[in-house]
């Protein structure tokens, strides 16, 4: 039988998949790892990523635009399970916990991301919602970019 580690908390679906897109949007637009900190909350959410600099008003609102672009696109999220043997060399391994189970947990929207995660997701983009960055900061200290939003229902 196949035994992964628990979950210590349960995500609010939209919201926690539309992380997942959110970080890829950003490896994409700006070249950064996925979000270094993350607060996923049902009503608002935030998250951290390592940038060299702010983000220009363009950027972020081309940020919300492509992550609903995504989101439109009616993308299934799937699950498969592999080894951690296998997941190296594909995925960051350092965030996995210490004494994480030998089977690991590869969440995919669409071909759009993919990345291990033991998180709760929708089964289809289409019931995210649409993505409403509520503000962000920078900190020039430790060159982080914090961004605060929320979903829109549909329609």
């Amino acid at each position: 039988m196949m035994e992964l580690n628990a979950h210590n908390k349960q995500e609010y679906p939209p919201m926690h998949t539309a992380e997942h897109i959110i970080n890829q949007t950003m490896i994409r637009l700006f070249g950064c790892g996925r979000s270094v900190e993350a607060h996923i909350e049902r009503k608002k959410s935030k998250l951290d990523y390592a940038l060299p600099q702010a983000p220009t008003e363009a950027e972020v609102k081309r940020l919300e635009e492509a992550v609903n672009e995504v989101i439109d696109r009616h993308l299934p999220v799937t699950v498969e399970f592999i080894t951690q043997q296998e997941a190296c060399g594909r995925f960051d391994m350092e965030r996995l916990p210490e004494g994480a189970s030998e089977t690991v947990r590869i969440v995919r929207v669409g071909n759009y991301d993919e990345c291990l995660c033991i998180g709760t997701h929708v089964a289809n983009t289409a019931e995210i919602g649409h993505l409403q960055i509520l503000s962000h900061s920078y900190d020039e200290e430790t060159k982080r970019w914090r961004m605060r939003f929320k979903l829109l229902p549909l329609g």
